[in-house]
């Protein structure tokens, strides 16, 4: 693979040039770490699964506010996935596979650049579902005479299809934005001495050297939790730690 220029923020980072079969290369990459240490990645998964049951007990008996969150859910995904870039990393340098060590360091980054990175993560999903409540108000607030938050009729009306395609659309370039600045900077600073602008910074770079490559990672990325999501959140169990796993793959194939 063809190598690009090094970043002048950060001189011992360089970007690789990534094709399509990469894709494949990291998916298998982290579906043969799942297989290895399955415990773990129940584990960190099952943090998404309990988090999805809390947010439909939150949004019960409203639909819009169930729309919106669990639209905007799978945002914070790549927070808590650093566990699994862990388990990854250790495998990869050889590093024996223990609960104190992995839970320890993602303890310890409590008081790195983890935090912030997090930080923006919460705010920006903060963000999306005011701005998808504001979208709901615009086309269903004139909605008077139905009762909106008990039935799904008004969805399937024109307005309220258009509500949904808009509501996909801001939601994808808005996931597509915390995509570009999450995919390479999570498992940058949990493995190098990198600050939180600068990680973020080489993130969006490296997809955008990458910008095909990385948008058909992006839509894997959301097909599949997609279909994870429907059946309960169950899904998750398994297509996240796989995810987890492989974008700590591709994170090493794109930075040297």
């Amino acid at each position: 693979m063809a190598q690009s220029n090094v970043l002048a923020a950060a001189p011992a980072v360089t970007l690789r040039q990534l094709t399509l079969s990469d894709i494949g290369d990291v998916l298998r990459a982290g579906l043969r770490d799942f297989r290895r240490a399955p415990q773990f990645g129940l584990f960190f998964s099952a943090v998404y699964v309990v988090g999805g049951f809390i947010l439909i007990w939150a949004g019960a008996g409203h639909v819009s506010w169930t729309l919106a969150t669990s639209l905007g859910f799978p945002l914070v995904a790549p927070f808590a996935a650093a566990g699994l870039y862990e388990v990854s990393r250790r495998m990869e340098a050889g590093q024996p596979l223990e609960w104190r060590g992995i839970l320890g360091i993602v303890w310890n980054e409590r008081t790195r650049q983890l935090p912030w990175l997090g930080a923006i993560i919460v705010i920006y999903f903060l963000f999306w579902t005011f701005l998808a409540h504001m979208i709901f108000a615009l086309f269903m607030g004139l909605s008077t005479m139905t009762n909106i938050s008990e039935s799904l009729e008004a969805f399937l009306t024109p307005t309220g299809l258009a509500m949904i395609a808009v509501e996909l659309g801001v939601g994808a370039v808005l996931a597509f934005l915390l995509f570009s600045m999450t995919v390479v900077s999570l498992p940058l600073v949990l493995d190098r001495e990198v600050d939180f602008v600068t990680a973020m910074l080489t993130s969006i770079k490296a997809v955008r050297e990458n910008l095909f490559v990385m948008l058909v990672w992006a839509m894997i990325i959301a097909v599949l939790s997609l279909l994870a999501l429907l059946p309960w959140f169950l899904g998750l169990m398994i297509v996240l730690p796989i995810l987890g796993h492989a974008t700590w793959h591709l994170y090493r194939k794109v930075l040297v």
